[in-house]
């Protein structure tokens, strides 16, 4: 089932939460002797506790500050410029410059960033970073994902280091993380390009929201996301979470701040597209030109599925087509009401969703897909094509 949560508003003001550990000491005494050799063994025990919980709360500490200052050479804060058209009662438009901030990751000594694609809103804005020293420099869009994607994210390149050394961030693997492992985000709260830092946990993964700016004016589909109770503020966006061992595994996208719920893109995910950038210096999306809706029990019961995993092919309408005209999907064969259940052997799941497997493929590769149609299984191939820019 969907969410529904508040995208969070790069320009908007926002506070910076920690979290702290209550430990709870539960003494049981059982009184066998004097009462004065009671008190003084009482008075030992809590003078010891306290010793331990200050010691774990210190190492806690400890371990936040360590993977802050590791990662945090690599985080920038990212300030857009861009033109807004307002009009008045008359109808008159008028033009008018508008700015905004958020969060980046440097992956490359060259220049390249990524962030999110809605930090960027057009590709033609202003861009600016500056690095976690205080230097600002100039910075271009390379290309971001469609608004339609499921993958929230843009990539900026610096055009002129000016004689700094870049370090870039060290990228963990997402598909190993669980639930309860103990996470990082830094970004750049408040857009006052100072970088700032929460800790949390992973409560959870694969899923899927939708999203929006807060305004209802735009919204957005987010699928197979990481969720914690690490809070990410507005100006966050676009910045890194980190595991214990100080590397990325997620890129920070979304806050439900009513819940105290952030979500982030799965490192992974976007690892393939890293590569690509790096490589070749431009933005290639692969893309298999599907809309569907992942499934799980409740999706299953309420559309009468035998599968209760997988991503399900609704059918479309001529405004909002299922399979979009001269895909890869419709190359492939895929049909309305197919049920995809495997990419290359790989089986969809609820960590493993379409948008996620996709996200590890190379534009021009060819991919096998196993679809349930009709009760049947059947196997296709599809060769994977560019993202149309929208």
């Amino acid at each position: 089932m969907k969410e529904t949560i508040n995208k969070p508003r790069i320009d908007r003001q926002s506070r910076n939460n920690s979290m702290a550990k209550n430990t709870l000491l539960v003494l049981v005494a059982i009184t066998a002797g004097f009462f004065g050799g009671y008190v003084a063994s009482k008075s030992s025990v809590n003078s010891g506790s306290s010793s331990s919980t200050r010691q774990i709360i210190e190492g806690e500490s400890s371990l936040v500050n360590t993977i802050a200052s590791d990662v945090g050479p690599s985080v920038v804060s990212v300030n857009v410029t861009g033109k807004t058209v307002s009009t008045d009662f008359f109808g008159n438009g008028r033009e008018f410059e508008s700015k905004s901030a958020g969060t980046g990751v440097i992956i490359s000594k060259n220049g390249f960033i990524i962030t999110n694609r809605h930090v960027v809103p057009d590709k033609d804005s202003v861009v600016a970073v500056v690095l976690s020293d205080g230097t600002e420099l100039d910075a271009e869009v390379v290309g971001k994902t469609n608004p339609s994607d499921p993958l929230d994210v843009a990539f900026l390149k610096i055009k002129d280091l000016k004689g700094k050394e870049l370090v870039p961030a060290k990228l963990g693997d997402s598909g190993k993380v669980i639930v309860g492992d103990r996470v990082v985000a830094i970004g750049n709260a408040l857009g006052q390009f100072q970088n700032t830092v929460t800790s949390g946990i992973i409560s959870g993964y694969g899923r899927d929201i939708q999203a929006s700016d807060g305004a209802g004016t735009e919204t957005e589909t987010l699928q197979n996301l990481f969720q914690t109770d690490a809070a990410i503020n507005s100006g966050n966006s676009g910045g890194p979470l980190v595991n214990s061992a100080s590397e990325v595994i997620g890129i920070n996208v979304a806050t439900a701040s009513a819940e105290n719920i952030s979500f982030a893109i799965p490192i992974n995910d976007i690892k393939s597209l890293i590569d690509t950038v790096l490589e070749t210096g431009k933005l290639e999306r692969p893309y298999l030109g599907v809309r569907y809706l992942p499934i799980n029990e409740d999706v299953a019961r309420e559309l009468g599925l035998e599968q209760t995993e997988g991503a399900y092919v609704p059918e479309g309408t001529s405004a909002r087509p299922s399979i979009l005209a001269g895909s890869p999907a419709e190359k492939a064969g895929i049909k309305e009401k197919d049920v995809i259940v495997k990419i290359d052997g790989q089986k969809l799941d609820e960590k493993n969703g379409l948008v996620s497997i996709l996200g590890r493929k190379r534009v021009g590769g060819s991919v096998e897909i196993i679809v349930i149609r009709d009760g049947q299984e059947k196997t296709l191939f599809a060769t994977l094509e560019a993202a149309p820019e929208q």
